[in-house]
């Protein structure tokens, strides 16, 4: 049996529920096609997160690595295409606002993602799921720990699928923050476990 990371994130800035963390502590231990998934939550922390994810990495040592985030007024699910070296945006959980901060010094511009993200997309719609690839993951945190994840099998020379997704509000967030859209939990759940699907054969 193959081994698949999951990773979510905590809540953040005014997002007082993350449904990403959600997810992954409903999918943890189950098995999704040839992988059993190991699902982990992340801080929101510059300094910290990329770090964490690392860890995981090297001690699961999985076959594939999927990150979760949240994409508050996004309507669809959306595998991203591309993660830029590049820190920037709002304050993390620990007050900290880079700018214009390279995430690797070393590390090329930008990396590609290597999930089957257009199989994912292809698979969501056939169920009746709004998808489409997204070209940005922004440059805050789901953004650097795309980036970090892509570098280090890059430079370890690891063949493992990685990369990220970026999934709407809840239902909860929408009650919550007023005129927002919103996906319900299971709608969500569901909507990954077909995004983690596509990576068997």
């Amino acid at each position: 049996m193959k081994t698949l990371l999951l990773t979510g994130f905590e809540p953040f800035l005014s997002f007082t529920i993350n449904p990403t963390m959600k997810i992954v502590e409903k999918l943890d231990g189950q098995t999704i096609g040839e992988y059993q998934i190991v699902g982990k939550t992340m801080t929101v922390d510059f300094a910290r997160s990329g770090k964490q994810l690392l860890e995981f990495i090297r001690e699961i040592k999985p076959d594939a690595v999927v990150s979760l985030g949240l994409a508050g007024g996004r309507t669809k699910i959306t595998p991203e295409r591309v993660a830029i070296n590049v820190k920037d945006g709002d304050a993390d959980n620990e007050g900290h606002k880079p700018l214009d901060e390279p995430i690797q010094m070393d590390g090329p511009a930008a990396y590609m993602s290597t999930l089957p993200i257009r199989e994912m997309v292809y698979k969501l719609n056939e169920s009746g799921f709004p998808a489409t690839i997204s070209n940005t993951a922004g440059t805050y945190l789901c953004n650097n720990v795309m980036y970090e994840a892509l570098h280090y099998v890059q430079i370890n020379n690891l063949s493992i699928p990685s990369g990220f997704i970026h999934i709407p509000a809840s239902h909860e967030l929408a009650i919550e923050h007023g005129n927002v859209a919103s996906w319900s939990h299971n709608d969500l759940l569901e909507s990954i476990s077909i995004c983690l699907s596509a990576l068997s054969k």
